[in-house]
Formats: C-alpha cells, structure tokens, sequence
C-alpha cells in the first residue's frame, strides 16, 4: 500500500468548481494586486479569528518580516525565539540585522518554553515570538505576562496553527501583539502558491503593517517610512476565500486521524497517551500530546503535522520509505546548531529538549484524506520495525 505525506488532488477535486470559478473572475476582472478578492478574504478573517485586523501578505515568512518591522526592531536589537521551529522563525530576525536568542522547547508540546524566557530577556531585548508548532498553541498567559513585565511585544508565528484555540477559546493570531500565519499548499489552509496573513486588534500596528504592506507609500508614492512589497496576490486570496468554510471541518478530520492513530499506538503497546516523553519497555513511540484538548473548545490542536518521537528514527524513515509509506523529519538542525548561526556561540547540548526532538522526531501523514486502512498499514509497519 502506497501512502504519501500529503496529496492536494482529493481537497482540489472536492471544490474543483468553485475554485475554478473564483480564479476565472479573478482573471476575468484583470485585478491582480490587493483589490475586493483581498478585501472579502480579509474581512472573513476578522470574522473567523475574533480580530480587529487582518492583511493578507505574500508569504508566512513575510509576515514574520513584516510584523518584526512594524513593531521598530532594528540592528541591535534581540528577539527571543525557540530554537526548534521552521528557519523562517529565526531568519527574519537576522534579515534586520537583529539578534535571535534562542530558548528550548517544552518537551512535551515542542512549543517555546516559558520558564527558559525571563533568564534571556536583557535591556536589548524587543520582542517574543512564540510559534504555536505543528498545530497546538503555546502557553500564550505565561509568555503574554512575561512580555508585559519587561514591556516586550509579542508576535505569534501561527504558520501551522491557522484556526487554533487556545484553552480560553481564544484564536491563536488574536492574543499577542501580532500574528503571523501561512498559506502554503502543503498547510492546513493552503493556497495554489505563496501567501500569508498578518492580524492585531492594536490600532497603530495595524496602520503601519497596512502602510509597510506596500513598500511604505501612504498615500501612495510618498513614503514616511520604509516597507516592502508584502502584498498577496488576488489569485490566491480568491482560493483562500473558497476553502476557509471548510477548514474547521478539514481540522476535526486532522484529529480523527490522530486519535486513530493514538488507538492503534496503544493498542499495540507502543505507547502511553500521557504525554511521556522519554523512552522505556512500554514507550517506544512518544505521541503528540494535546494540552489544550477540552469539549468546549473546537479547534484546540489542528494536527498541521503528527510527530512521533523514535530512538532509531533514521532508521525507521528508512524502513518505511522501503515500504511506500512517506514521512518527513521538521527538524533535524536547531537553530543553534545552524552553520549560520555559528557567531552567535551557541555549542551542543544547550538546548536538551530540543536537540532530542531533533534526533527523534518524524512526521506521519495525517491529512484529512487519508484512510483508516492507511493509517492502520503505518502502524502495523512501525510496530514490525520495532518489534
């Protein structure tokens, strides 16, 4: 049995002729830049979000970019990140000639480690972003308070958690100073190329990210201040607008393939389901745990990846790979053990947590296509490689 990581061409075909119509008006219109396609998308954000503010801009990581720029960070300045997370997270920061300092992740969630925050923040330091990984968010009231007492902003990077709650129902993206989302194809609400948002409920953030969206110019071609070109595309603002109906429903069937999974990992006596997270006789697979996980919360983990963790995790990518099932490993480098990152004199073994989610993590397919039949082969693979 054949299983990829992830395969577009089911969602597509389900919402083939709306899609096809909304690009053909698009193309119809010949408005291509910002435009109502833009607008209509970004109002059903505000919506969907509980935000005063949403901009759409032309890539996750140029959210982060962006929100980095509206909040003043320049040379100099230092902004705390986690080590483990996408590069984007860490690589805006340097693209302003700032300082990223890292923290470990918890290891448990893989999210940004609160109690590591207050011994890094210094008179230099500006700024948080916290990355709500693979789908669940961060302990937003821990870090949100740590901010305030040291007057830091806080900019969510909610690239894989579009449509997270928090444990109070609040949307991730609407409850630090800024957040940053992706519409990338192969996120849980993606696009037919590059694309991104950025959201606040602050005013002023919201005029400077609007202005900074192009170039700066307000009106346009007289600049007070120095942006870029950040915009999205009508093109995929028309898709975006089509599929975000659907992505709650896109999300419950992310966590019903979870659960299966968490089943059959049980029932084999691979794992526990408490959230363990080191190895012994009765955990040789270490699950995703939902913190958040509550009746009255909808969207409290959206599964954007499912990570297990595996001592012999080359190995068993091998092994699965040998059996037509696709995997992924996010993310074999820290940050702190990037060649790029090298002068800032970080060594091995700073971060423990999250080199060891480094060297034990993969990602299984969990998007919502895929079958219970296909699932139950991965288990059954695993469990013979382990076994």
């Amino acid at each position: 049995m054949k299983v990829p990581l992830l395969d577009l061409k089911p969602q597509y075909h389900s919402l083939k002729k709306e899609i096809d119509e909304a690009i053909a008006n698009v193309i119809e219109s010949q408005y291509f830049i910002l435009g109502p396609e833009v607008d209509k998308m970004e109002q059903a954000f505000t919506k969907y979000l509980n935000c005063k503010y949403a901009y759409g801009v032309s890539s996750g990581t140029d959210a982060l970019l962006l929100a980095l720029m509206a909040i003043g960070i320049k040379p100099g300045d230092e902004v705390i990140v986690p080590t483990y997370s996408f590069f984007a997270t860490a690589g805006v920061v340097s693209r302003l000639n700032a300082t990223p300092v890292f923290v470990d992740c918890d290891p448990v969630t893989f999210n940004i480690l609160p109690s590591a925050l207050k011994s890094k923040i210094t008179p230099k330091t500006k700024a948080i972003i916290p990355v709500h990984l693979y789908g669940q968010s961060a302990a937003m009231d821990e870090i949100i308070e740590i901010a305030k007492n040291a007057n830091l902003k806080v900019i969510e990077d909610g690239a894989q958690a579009i449509g997270v709650q928090y444990k109070d129902g609040r949307h991730v993206g609407a409850i630090g100073d800024i957040g940053c989302f992706s519409f990338f194809p192969s996120k849980n609400l993606g696009c037919f190329g590059d694309g991104g948002l950025v959201t606040t409920n602050d005013d002023e953030l919201a005029g400077r990210l609007k202005i900074m969206r192009v170039h700066g110019g307000h009106p346009k071609y007289y600049h007070k201040v120095i942006g870029g070109n950040f915009r999205i595309d009508a093109l995929q603002a028309a898709v975006i607008s089509v599929k975000l109906p659907h992505l709650d429903s896109w999300s419950e069937k992310r966590r019903e393939n979870a659960e299966l999974y968490t089943k059959l990992f049980t029932q084999a006596k691979l794992a526990q389901t408490d959230g363990v997270a080191s190895f012994d006789d009765n955990n040789k697979v270490l699950l995703p745990k939902p913190v958040y996980k509550s009746d009255k919360i909808k969207n409290y983990h959206i599964f954007n990846q499912y990570i297990i963790r595996v001592e012999k995790r080359d190995e068993l990518r091998k092994f699965l790979a040998e059996n037509e099932i696709a995997s992924e490993i996010y993310y074999p480098v820290p940050f702190h053990l990037q060649e790029c990152f090298a002068n800032l004199g970080y060594k091995k073994g700073d971060f423990p947590n999250s080199e060891f989610a480094a060297n034990t993590s993969i990602a299984l397919p969990i998007y919502p296509e895929l079958t219970k039949e296909q699932i139950t082969f991965i288990v059954e693979t695993i469990s013979k490689f382990l076994k």
